[in-house]
Protein backbone atom coordinates (compact mmCIF):
# COMPACT_ATOMS: atom_id res chain seq x y z
CA UNK A 1 0.00 0.00 0.00
CA UNK A 2 3.07 2.35 0.84
CA UNK A 3 4.54 1.89 -2.66
CA UNK A 4 0.94 1.51 -4.97
CA UNK A 5 -1.94 2.51 -2.79
CA UNK A 6 -4.80 1.89 -2.42
CA UNK A 7 -5.81 2.23 -5.82
CA UNK A 8 -3.26 0.19 -6.87
CA UNK A 9 -3.84 -2.86 -4.30
CA UNK A 10 -7.72 -2.48 -5.50
CA UNK A 11 -6.48 -3.25 -9.23
CA UNK A 12 -4.08 -6.08 -7.94
CA UNK A 13 -7.03 -7.79 -6.28
CA UNK A 14 -9.03 -7.98 -9.23
CA UNK A 15 -6.25 -8.94 -11.62
CA UNK A 16 -6.46 -12.62 -12.31
CA UNK A 17 -2.75 -14.17 -13.36
CA UNK A 18 -1.83 -17.05 -15.53
CA UNK A 19 1.30 -18.55 -15.28
CA UNK A 20 2.81 -21.24 -17.89
CA UNK A 21 5.11 -23.56 -16.74
CA UNK A 22 5.85 -23.62 -12.79
CA UNK A 23 9.34 -24.53 -12.42
CA UNK A 24 11.91 -22.27 -10.47
CA UNK A 25 11.55 -19.14 -12.15
CA UNK A 26 7.81 -19.26 -12.63
CA UNK A 27 7.25 -20.39 -8.75
CA UNK A 28 9.38 -17.52 -7.84
CA UNK A 29 7.58 -15.18 -10.00
CA UNK A 30 4.19 -15.99 -9.16
CA UNK A 31 5.29 -16.12 -5.44
CA UNK A 32 6.01 -12.11 -5.66
CA UNK A 33 2.65 -11.91 -7.28
CA UNK A 34 0.72 -13.80 -4.36
CA UNK A 35 2.76 -12.37 -1.58
CA UNK A 36 1.85 -8.89 -3.53
CA UNK A 37 -2.10 -9.94 -3.04
CA UNK A 38 -2.91 -10.61 -6.82
CA UNK A 39 -6.75 -12.23 -7.17
CA UNK A 40 -6.77 -15.03 -9.09
CA UNK A 41 -3.71 -17.58 -10.04
CA UNK A 42 -3.96 -20.09 -12.90
CA UNK A 43 -0.74 -22.53 -13.44
CA UNK A 44 -0.54 -24.17 -16.50
CA UNK A 45 1.83 -27.43 -16.25
CA UNK A 46 1.33 -31.09 -17.35
CA UNK A 47 4.81 -32.16 -15.68
CA UNK A 48 5.18 -33.87 -13.00
CA UNK A 49 7.45 -33.39 -9.56
CA UNK A 50 11.05 -35.21 -10.39
CA UNK A 51 13.75 -35.72 -7.79
CA UNK A 52 15.62 -32.99 -9.69
CA UNK A 53 12.92 -30.25 -8.96
CA UNK A 54 14.06 -30.84 -5.11
CA UNK A 55 17.03 -28.66 -5.47
CA UNK A 56 16.30 -25.35 -7.20
CA UNK A 57 12.48 -24.87 -6.42
CA UNK A 58 11.30 -24.23 -3.09
CA UNK A 59 7.67 -24.64 -4.27
CA UNK A 60 7.94 -28.34 -4.13
CA UNK A 61 8.56 -31.44 -1.12
CA UNK A 62 9.93 -34.88 -1.23
CA UNK A 63 6.55 -35.62 -0.70
CA UNK A 64 5.42 -34.59 -4.02
CA UNK A 65 7.79 -36.09 -6.21
CA UNK A 66 5.95 -37.58 -9.15
CA UNK A 67 2.74 -35.75 -8.48
CA UNK A 68 1.45 -32.97 -10.53
CA UNK A 69 3.98 -30.10 -10.54
CA UNK A 70 1.22 -27.65 -11.33
CA UNK A 71 -0.86 -28.55 -8.43
CA UNK A 72 1.88 -29.20 -5.77
CA UNK A 73 3.45 -25.43 -6.57
CA UNK A 74 -0.11 -24.16 -6.35
CA UNK A 75 -0.89 -25.83 -3.00
CA UNK A 76 2.68 -24.00 -1.80
CA UNK A 77 1.26 -21.15 -3.70
CA UNK A 78 -1.98 -20.80 -1.66
CA UNK A 79 -0.39 -21.48 1.77
CA UNK A 80 1.38 -17.61 1.19
CA UNK A 81 -1.85 -15.76 1.02
CA UNK A 82 -5.46 -17.88 1.45
CA UNK A 83 -7.18 -14.92 0.01
CA UNK A 84 -5.64 -15.47 -3.56
CA UNK A 85 -7.66 -17.75 -5.88
CA UNK A 86 -5.81 -20.35 -7.29
CA UNK A 87 -6.47 -23.36 -9.34
CA UNK A 88 -4.44 -25.34 -11.42
CA UNK A 89 -4.46 -26.62 -15.09
CA UNK A 90 -2.53 -30.44 -15.88
CA UNK A 91 -1.48 -29.47 -19.56
CA UNK A 92 1.47 -28.90 -21.26
CA UNK A 93 1.29 -25.10 -22.36
CA UNK A 94 2.59 -25.62 -25.78
CA UNK A 95 -0.44 -28.02 -26.21
CA UNK A 96 -3.02 -25.34 -25.07
CA UNK A 97 -1.32 -22.75 -27.29
CA UNK A 98 -1.97 -24.97 -30.00
CA UNK A 99 -4.91 -26.00 -29.54
CA UNK A 100 -6.74 -23.82 -27.66
CA UNK A 101 -6.08 -20.44 -27.65
CA UNK A 102 -9.04 -18.79 -26.15
CA UNK A 103 -8.21 -19.98 -23.39
CA UNK A 104 -5.94 -17.18 -22.36
CA UNK A 105 -8.34 -13.81 -23.07
CA UNK A 106 -9.80 -14.60 -19.86
CA UNK A 107 -6.82 -13.13 -17.95
CA UNK A 108 -5.58 -9.97 -17.08
CA UNK A 109 -2.13 -10.91 -17.71
CA UNK A 110 -0.19 -14.11 -18.79
CA UNK A 111 3.75 -14.66 -17.63
CA UNK A 112 4.65 -16.88 -20.08
CA UNK A 113 8.30 -18.91 -18.39
CA UNK A 114 10.60 -21.31 -20.39
CA UNK A 115 9.05 -21.08 -23.63
CA UNK A 116 10.56 -21.85 -27.00
CA UNK A 117 10.85 -19.17 -29.84
CA UNK A 118 8.20 -21.05 -31.74
CA UNK A 119 5.78 -20.80 -29.17
CA UNK A 120 6.64 -17.59 -27.39
CA UNK A 121 5.27 -15.86 -31.09
CA UNK A 122 2.38 -17.88 -31.32
CA UNK A 123 1.32 -16.69 -27.50
CA UNK A 124 2.22 -13.02 -28.92
CA UNK A 125 0.15 -13.36 -31.51
CA UNK A 126 -3.27 -14.42 -29.38
CA UNK A 127 -2.48 -12.19 -26.51
CA UNK A 128 -2.08 -9.29 -28.98
CA UNK A 129 -5.79 -10.38 -30.53
CA UNK A 130 -7.35 -10.81 -27.46
CA UNK A 131 -5.72 -7.49 -25.41
CA UNK A 132 -4.26 -9.44 -22.78
CA UNK A 133 -1.19 -8.63 -21.14
CA UNK A 134 1.50 -10.88 -21.28
CA UNK A 135 5.20 -11.16 -20.05
CA UNK A 136 8.05 -13.53 -20.81
CA UNK A 137 10.56 -14.62 -18.77
CA UNK A 138 13.47 -17.55 -18.37
CA UNK A 139 16.54 -18.41 -17.25
CA UNK A 140 19.15 -20.72 -18.18
CA UNK A 141 21.88 -21.37 -16.81
CA UNK A 142 23.40 -17.93 -15.43
CA UNK A 143 21.52 -16.14 -18.27
CA UNK A 144 17.99 -14.75 -17.72
CA UNK A 145 15.53 -13.40 -19.78
CA UNK A 146 12.34 -10.77 -19.64
CA UNK A 147 10.36 -9.44 -22.16
CA UNK A 148 6.80 -7.80 -21.46
CA UNK A 149 5.11 -7.59 -24.29
CA UNK A 150 1.51 -5.00 -24.95
CA UNK A 151 -0.22 -3.62 -27.65
CA UNK A 152 0.01 -0.18 -25.70
CA UNK A 153 0.51 0.75 -21.93
CA UNK A 154 -0.40 3.76 -20.87
CA UNK A 155 0.97 5.28 -17.03
CA UNK A 156 -0.60 8.36 -15.48
CA UNK A 157 1.12 7.85 -12.38
CA UNK A 158 4.88 7.02 -13.49
CA UNK A 159 6.55 8.50 -10.33
CA UNK A 160 9.49 9.36 -11.37
CA UNK A 161 12.60 9.43 -9.49
CA UNK A 162 13.69 12.73 -10.19
CA UNK A 163 11.04 15.58 -11.48
CA UNK A 164 11.42 19.69 -11.37
CA UNK A 165 8.79 20.91 -8.94
CA UNK A 166 5.74 22.06 -10.57
CA UNK A 167 5.99 25.85 -9.19
CA UNK A 168 6.22 27.66 -12.57
CA UNK A 169 9.00 30.23 -11.13
CA UNK A 170 9.59 30.90 -14.70
CA UNK A 171 6.13 31.69 -15.66
CA UNK A 172 4.10 32.69 -12.10
CA UNK A 173 0.00 33.10 -12.76
CA UNK A 174 -1.63 36.75 -12.31
CA UNK A 175 -2.86 35.43 -8.34
CA UNK A 176 1.24 34.06 -7.89
CA UNK A 177 2.59 37.33 -8.99
CA UNK A 178 0.14 39.18 -6.93
CA UNK A 179 0.90 37.62 -4.50
CA UNK A 180 4.74 37.98 -4.33
CA UNK A 181 4.35 42.17 -4.99
CA UNK A 182 2.16 42.22 -1.65
CA UNK A 183 5.76 40.94 -0.01
CA UNK A 184 8.30 43.53 0.45
CA UNK A 185 11.64 41.82 -0.21
CA UNK A 186 14.21 44.74 1.66
CA UNK A 187 12.20 44.57 4.84
CA UNK A 188 14.07 46.40 7.74
CA UNK A 189 12.96 43.11 10.15
CA UNK A 190 15.65 40.57 10.67
CA UNK A 191 12.94 38.02 11.09
CA UNK A 192 10.77 39.02 8.70
CA UNK A 193 13.72 39.18 5.97
CA UNK A 194 14.80 35.29 7.22
CA UNK A 195 11.12 33.95 6.97
CA UNK A 196 10.39 35.16 3.31
CA UNK A 197 10.30 31.93 1.50
CA UNK A 198 12.15 30.99 -1.68
CA UNK A 199 9.35 30.52 -4.02
CA UNK A 200 8.34 34.53 -3.39
CA UNK A 201 12.13 35.87 -3.73
CA UNK A 202 12.58 34.04 -7.07
CA UNK A 203 9.41 35.43 -8.42
CA UNK A 204 10.03 38.91 -7.62
CA UNK A 205 13.99 39.10 -8.41
CA UNK A 206 12.80 37.30 -11.83
CA UNK A 207 10.66 39.80 -12.57
CA UNK A 208 13.34 42.18 -11.45
CA UNK A 209 15.54 41.01 -13.86
CA UNK A 210 13.23 40.54 -16.72
CA UNK A 211 12.18 44.14 -16.76
CA UNK A 212 15.77 45.10 -16.98
CA UNK A 213 16.51 42.22 -19.49
CA UNK A 214 13.69 43.62 -22.22
CA UNK A 215 11.56 40.84 -20.83
CA UNK A 216 14.45 37.49 -20.95
CA UNK A 217 14.60 35.82 -17.94
CA UNK A 218 18.96 34.82 -17.15
CA UNK A 219 19.75 31.93 -20.03
CA UNK A 220 23.43 31.98 -20.59
CA UNK A 221 26.11 31.31 -18.20
CA UNK A 222 27.30 34.14 -17.35
CA UNK A 223 23.39 35.79 -16.87
CA UNK A 224 22.81 32.77 -14.45
CA UNK A 225 25.90 33.43 -12.61
CA UNK A 226 25.38 37.39 -12.48
CA UNK A 227 21.24 36.29 -11.32
CA UNK A 228 22.87 33.93 -7.94
CA UNK A 229 25.18 37.23 -7.20
CA UNK A 230 21.88 39.29 -7.39
CA UNK A 231 20.36 37.01 -4.91
CA UNK A 232 23.40 36.48 -2.27
CA UNK A 233 23.42 40.19 -2.29
CA UNK A 234 20.19 40.36 -1.10
CA UNK A 235 21.08 38.79 1.85
CA UNK A 236 21.08 40.42 5.30
CA UNK A 237 23.15 38.02 7.31
CA UNK A 238 25.03 35.04 6.58
CA UNK A 239 22.56 32.28 8.27
CA UNK A 240 19.45 33.04 6.05
CA UNK A 241 18.59 29.78 5.40
CA UNK A 242 16.01 31.12 2.67
CA UNK A 243 18.33 32.92 0.57
CA UNK A 244 20.70 29.71 0.28
CA UNK A 245 17.21 27.79 -0.65
CA UNK A 246 16.66 30.72 -3.81
CA UNK A 247 20.09 30.36 -4.89
CA UNK A 248 19.97 26.88 -5.00
CA UNK A 249 16.53 26.58 -6.47
CA UNK A 250 17.08 29.30 -8.96
CA UNK A 251 17.79 26.85 -11.84
CA UNK A 252 14.07 26.74 -11.87
CA UNK A 253 13.92 30.38 -12.94
CA UNK A 254 16.18 28.97 -15.88
CA UNK A 255 13.85 26.15 -16.91
CA UNK A 256 12.13 26.49 -19.96
CA UNK A 257 8.81 27.53 -20.43
CA UNK A 258 6.34 25.14 -21.69
CA UNK A 259 5.65 21.30 -21.57
CA UNK A 260 8.51 18.86 -22.75
CA UNK A 261 9.43 17.13 -25.62
CA UNK A 262 7.95 13.66 -24.46
CA UNK A 263 4.25 15.23 -23.42
CA UNK A 264 4.55 17.36 -26.72
CA UNK A 265 5.06 13.91 -28.55
CA UNK A 266 2.29 12.28 -26.37
CA UNK A 267 -0.38 15.35 -27.23
CA UNK A 268 0.73 14.94 -30.94
CA UNK A 269 -0.06 11.58 -31.01
CA UNK A 270 -2.58 10.42 -33.37
CA UNK A 271 -4.63 8.37 -30.61
CA UNK A 272 -5.51 12.12 -29.69
CA UNK A 273 -7.62 12.44 -32.42
CA UNK A 274 -10.57 10.42 -30.20
CA UNK A 275 -13.55 8.55 -31.37
CA UNK A 276 -15.86 6.14 -30.18
CA UNK A 277 -13.41 3.52 -29.35
CA UNK A 278 -11.01 6.06 -27.88
CA UNK A 279 -10.05 4.75 -24.38
CA UNK A 280 -10.14 6.94 -21.43
CA UNK A 281 -6.81 7.96 -21.60
CA UNK A 282 -6.28 9.34 -24.42
CA UNK A 283 -10.03 10.69 -24.19
CA UNK A 284 -8.12 12.84 -21.33
CA UNK A 285 -5.04 13.71 -23.55
CA UNK A 286 -7.50 15.13 -25.75
CA UNK A 287 -8.72 17.25 -23.19
CA UNK A 288 -5.09 18.12 -22.31
CA UNK A 289 -4.23 19.06 -25.72
CA UNK A 290 -7.13 21.53 -25.91
CA UNK A 291 -6.28 22.77 -22.55
CA UNK A 292 -2.43 23.74 -23.04
CA UNK A 293 -3.51 25.42 -26.42
CA UNK A 294 -6.11 27.93 -25.05
CA UNK A 295 -6.45 28.10 -21.15
CA UNK A 296 -3.07 26.88 -20.43
CA UNK A 297 -1.00 29.40 -22.36
CA UNK A 298 1.72 26.57 -23.20
CA UNK A 299 1.67 24.98 -20.02
CA UNK A 300 -0.22 21.36 -18.42
CA UNK A 301 -1.98 22.03 -15.62
CA UNK A 302 -0.26 23.09 -12.67
CA UNK A 303 0.39 19.98 -9.90
CA UNK A 304 -0.99 22.37 -6.91
CA UNK A 305 2.13 21.32 -4.03
CA UNK A 306 4.50 22.87 -2.87
CA UNK A 307 7.83 21.58 -1.22
CA UNK A 308 8.72 22.50 2.72
CA UNK A 309 11.02 25.63 2.74
CA UNK A 310 12.15 28.03 5.41
CA UNK A 311 8.94 30.82 5.63
CA UNK A 312 7.17 32.05 8.26
CA UNK A 313 4.10 29.59 8.51
CA UNK A 314 1.08 32.05 7.82
CA UNK A 315 2.85 33.00 4.21
CA UNK A 316 3.61 29.44 3.75
CA UNK A 317 -0.09 27.89 4.50
CA UNK A 318 -1.04 31.62 1.87
CA UNK A 319 1.42 30.49 -0.57
CA UNK A 320 -0.12 26.46 -0.64
CA UNK A 321 -3.62 28.09 -1.10
CA UNK A 322 -2.61 29.60 -3.93
CA UNK A 323 -1.10 26.80 -6.01
CA UNK A 324 -4.35 24.33 -4.73
CA UNK A 325 -6.48 26.94 -5.58
CA UNK A 326 -4.60 27.11 -9.81
CA UNK A 327 -4.43 23.67 -9.78
CA UNK A 328 -7.98 23.22 -8.33
CA UNK A 329 -9.02 25.79 -11.26
CA UNK A 330 -7.21 23.66 -14.21
CA UNK A 331 -8.63 20.67 -12.80
CA UNK A 332 -12.32 21.92 -13.56
CA UNK A 333 -11.12 23.28 -17.16
CA UNK A 334 -9.70 19.78 -17.64
CA UNK A 335 -12.99 17.92 -16.45
CA UNK A 336 -15.45 19.78 -18.26
CA UNK A 337 -13.48 19.59 -21.14
CA UNK A 338 -13.28 15.67 -20.61
CA UNK A 339 -16.81 15.51 -19.89
CA UNK A 340 -18.01 17.33 -23.44
CA UNK A 341 -15.43 14.96 -25.36
CA UNK A 342 -17.24 12.10 -23.67
CA UNK A 343 -20.34 13.66 -24.89
CA UNK A 344 -19.21 14.08 -28.61
CA UNK A 345 -18.04 10.51 -29.06
CA UNK A 346 -21.26 8.92 -27.92
CA UNK A 347 -20.29 8.12 -24.52
CA UNK A 348 -21.38 8.55 -20.69
CA UNK A 349 -19.99 12.04 -19.94
CA UNK A 350 -19.70 10.66 -16.36
CA UNK A 351 -18.14 7.62 -17.63
CA UNK A 352 -14.72 8.81 -16.60
CA UNK A 353 -14.19 8.92 -12.20
CA UNK A 354 -13.39 12.25 -11.27
CA UNK A 355 -10.63 11.34 -8.84
CA UNK A 356 -9.29 9.63 -12.30
CA UNK A 357 -9.79 12.90 -14.16
CA UNK A 358 -7.50 14.86 -10.74
CA UNK A 359 -5.44 12.13 -11.03
CA UNK A 360 -4.73 13.27 -14.62
CA UNK A 361 -4.49 16.60 -14.15
CA UNK A 362 -1.56 16.40 -10.81
CA UNK A 363 0.70 13.92 -13.31
CA UNK A 364 -0.07 15.59 -16.83
CA UNK A 365 3.78 16.39 -17.09
CA UNK A 366 4.98 13.09 -16.18
CA UNK A 367 2.53 10.55 -18.48
CA UNK A 368 4.08 7.82 -20.77
CA UNK A 369 3.09 5.88 -23.33
CA UNK A 370 4.64 2.52 -23.59
CA UNK A 371 4.19 0.29 -27.13
CA UNK A 372 5.77 -2.87 -28.35
CA UNK A 373 7.06 -4.82 -30.97
CA UNK A 374 5.75 -7.84 -31.63
CA UNK A 375 7.93 -10.76 -30.91
CA UNK A 376 7.66 -12.16 -33.85
CA UNK A 377 9.06 -9.01 -35.41
CA UNK A 378 11.92 -8.43 -33.32
CA UNK A 379 13.18 -11.93 -33.63
CA UNK A 380 13.06 -11.96 -37.13
CA UNK A 381 13.66 -8.52 -38.00
CA UNK A 382 15.33 -6.95 -35.26
CA UNK A 383 17.12 -3.18 -35.29
CA UNK A 384 20.54 -4.33 -37.30
CA UNK A 385 22.38 -1.04 -36.56
CA UNK A 386 21.51 -1.48 -32.36
CA UNK A 387 22.30 -5.28 -32.66
CA UNK A 388 25.51 -5.05 -34.34
CA UNK A 389 26.34 -2.09 -31.82
CA UNK A 390 25.21 -4.52 -29.11
CA UNK A 391 27.41 -7.36 -30.07
CA UNK A 392 30.42 -5.43 -30.96
CA UNK A 393 30.42 -3.31 -27.31
CA UNK A 394 32.24 -4.31 -24.54
CA UNK A 395 29.88 -3.45 -22.52
CA UNK A 396 26.90 -4.95 -24.01
CA UNK A 397 28.70 -8.18 -25.52
CA UNK A 398 27.71 -10.73 -23.37
CA UNK A 399 24.18 -9.57 -22.88
CA UNK A 400 23.43 -9.66 -27.00
CA UNK A 401 25.75 -12.90 -26.59
CA UNK A 402 23.63 -14.21 -24.16
CA UNK A 403 20.55 -13.05 -26.22
CA UNK A 404 21.59 -15.11 -29.46
CA UNK A 405 22.72 -17.76 -28.08
CA UNK A 406 19.46 -18.26 -26.00
CA UNK A 407 17.63 -17.73 -29.64
CA UNK A 408 20.09 -20.60 -31.16
CA UNK A 409 19.08 -22.88 -27.75
CA UNK A 410 15.99 -23.35 -29.22
CA UNK A 411 16.69 -23.33 -33.01
CA UNK A 412 19.50 -26.33 -31.87
CA UNK A 413 16.89 -28.21 -29.98
CA UNK A 414 14.29 -28.10 -32.93
CA UNK A 415 17.14 -29.20 -35.40
CA UNK A 416 18.36 -32.07 -33.04
CA UNK A 417 15.39 -32.94 -31.35
CA UNK A 418 18.02 -32.50 -28.15
CA UNK A 419 18.75 -29.69 -25.68
CA UNK A 420 22.58 -28.56 -26.36
CA UNK A 421 24.65 -29.91 -23.57
CA UNK A 422 22.32 -33.40 -23.54
CA UNK A 423 24.27 -34.87 -26.71
CA UNK A 424 25.55 -37.74 -26.18
CA UNK A 425 28.32 -37.76 -28.78
CA UNK A 426 31.80 -35.74 -27.99
CA UNK A 427 31.26 -32.61 -26.48
CA UNK A 428 33.49 -30.47 -28.92
CA UNK A 429 31.14 -32.07 -31.17
CA UNK A 430 28.32 -30.34 -29.61
CA UNK A 431 29.75 -27.09 -28.42
CA UNK A 432 30.29 -26.64 -32.52
CA UNK A 433 26.90 -27.14 -33.62
CA UNK A 434 25.55 -25.06 -31.24
CA UNK A 435 28.18 -22.40 -32.31
CA UNK A 436 27.27 -23.40 -35.74
CA UNK A 437 23.57 -23.01 -34.82
CA UNK A 438 24.34 -19.24 -33.50
CA UNK A 439 26.24 -17.99 -36.45
CA UNK A 440 23.78 -19.18 -38.81
CA UNK A 441 21.04 -17.20 -36.98
CA UNK A 442 23.41 -13.98 -37.07
CA UNK A 443 23.74 -14.47 -40.88
CA UNK A 444 19.92 -15.02 -40.80
CA UNK A 445 19.41 -11.72 -39.39
CA UNK A 446 21.99 -9.77 -41.36
CA UNK A 447 24.80 -9.85 -38.53
CA UNK A 448 26.94 -12.27 -40.62
CA UNK A 449 30.76 -11.64 -39.44
CA UNK A 450 29.50 -10.20 -36.05
CA UNK A 451 31.58 -12.16 -33.16
CA UNK A 452 30.57 -13.88 -30.93
CA UNK A 453 32.56 -15.24 -27.44
CA UNK A 454 33.71 -18.61 -27.55
CA UNK A 455 33.51 -19.08 -24.41
CA UNK A 456 30.24 -18.04 -23.92
CA UNK A 457 29.10 -20.47 -26.32
CA UNK A 458 31.16 -23.43 -23.91
CA UNK A 459 28.89 -22.15 -21.19
CA UNK A 460 25.60 -22.01 -22.86
CA UNK A 461 26.51 -25.46 -23.89
CA UNK A 462 27.57 -26.54 -20.22
CA UNK A 463 24.37 -25.15 -19.09
CA UNK A 464 22.24 -27.67 -20.56
CA UNK A 465 18.77 -25.69 -20.05
CA UNK A 466 19.28 -25.88 -16.47
CA UNK A 467 17.07 -23.90 -13.67
CA UNK A 468 19.64 -22.35 -11.15
CA UNK A 469 17.54 -20.98 -7.94
CA UNK A 470 19.60 -18.19 -7.53
CA UNK A 471 19.03 -16.91 -11.30
CA UNK A 472 15.45 -17.67 -11.25
CA UNK A 473 14.83 -16.26 -7.87
CA UNK A 474 16.42 -12.39 -9.28
CA UNK A 475 14.78 -13.47 -13.01
CA UNK A 476 11.40 -14.21 -11.01
CA UNK A 477 11.48 -11.02 -8.95
CA UNK A 478 12.25 -8.74 -11.70
CA UNK A 479 9.42 -10.31 -13.73
CA UNK A 480 7.14 -10.08 -10.86
CA UNK A 481 7.91 -6.31 -10.38
CA UNK A 482 7.22 -5.62 -14.06
CA UNK A 483 3.88 -7.82 -13.94
CA UNK A 484 3.07 -5.19 -10.51
CA UNK A 485 3.92 -2.13 -12.86
CA UNK A 486 1.93 -3.57 -16.14
CA UNK A 487 -1.50 -3.97 -13.55
CA UNK A 488 -1.25 -0.97 -11.22
CA UNK A 489 -0.81 1.22 -14.04
CA UNK A 490 2.10 2.93 -11.97
CA UNK A 491 5.92 3.10 -12.53
CA UNK A 492 6.95 2.69 -16.17
CA UNK A 493 7.47 -1.01 -17.31
CA UNK A 494 10.92 -1.36 -18.93
CA UNK A 495 10.86 -1.03 -22.67
CA UNK A 496 13.01 -3.70 -24.81
CA UNK A 497 14.28 -7.08 -24.01
CA UNK A 498 15.88 -7.53 -20.65
CA UNK A 499 18.85 -9.93 -19.96
CA UNK A 500 20.27 -11.05 -17.03
CA UNK A 501 24.13 -11.92 -17.31
CA UNK A 502 25.01 -14.00 -13.85
CA UNK A 503 28.76 -14.28 -14.81
CA UNK A 504 29.22 -10.96 -14.25
CA UNK A 505 26.68 -9.96 -12.64
CA UNK A 506 25.01 -7.26 -14.99
CA UNK A 507 21.11 -6.26 -16.17
CA UNK A 508 21.11 -4.88 -19.53
CA UNK A 509 18.06 -3.77 -21.51
CA UNK A 510 18.61 -4.33 -25.08
CA UNK A 511 16.18 -2.21 -27.68
CA UNK A 512 15.59 -4.58 -30.86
Amino acid sequence: LRIWGEQGQAALEKSSICLLNCGPTGSETLKNLVLGGVGSITVVDGSKVEVGDLGNNFMVDESSVGQSKAKTVCAFLQELNDAVKAKFIEECPEALIETNPSFFSQFTLVVATQLAEDSMIKLDRICREANVMLLFARSYGLAGFVRISVKEHVVIESKPDHFLDDLRLNNPWPELKSFAETIELNAADPVAHKHTPYVVILVKMAEEWAKAHDGNLPSTRDEKKEFKELLKAKMMSMDEDNYKEAVDASFKVFAPRGINAELQQIINDGCAEVDSSSSDFWVMVAALKDFIVHEGAGEAPLEGSIPDMTSSTEIYVNLQKIYQAKAEADFLVIEEKVRNILKKTGKDPHSIPKSVIKSFCKNARKLKVCRYRLVEDEFSNPSLSELQRYLSSPDYSFAAGFYILLRAADRFAANYKVIPGHFEGEIDEDIARLKSTAVALLNDLGCSGSPLNDDLVSEMWRYAASELHTVAAFVGGVASQEVIKLITKQFVPMSGTFIFNGIDHKSQLLSL
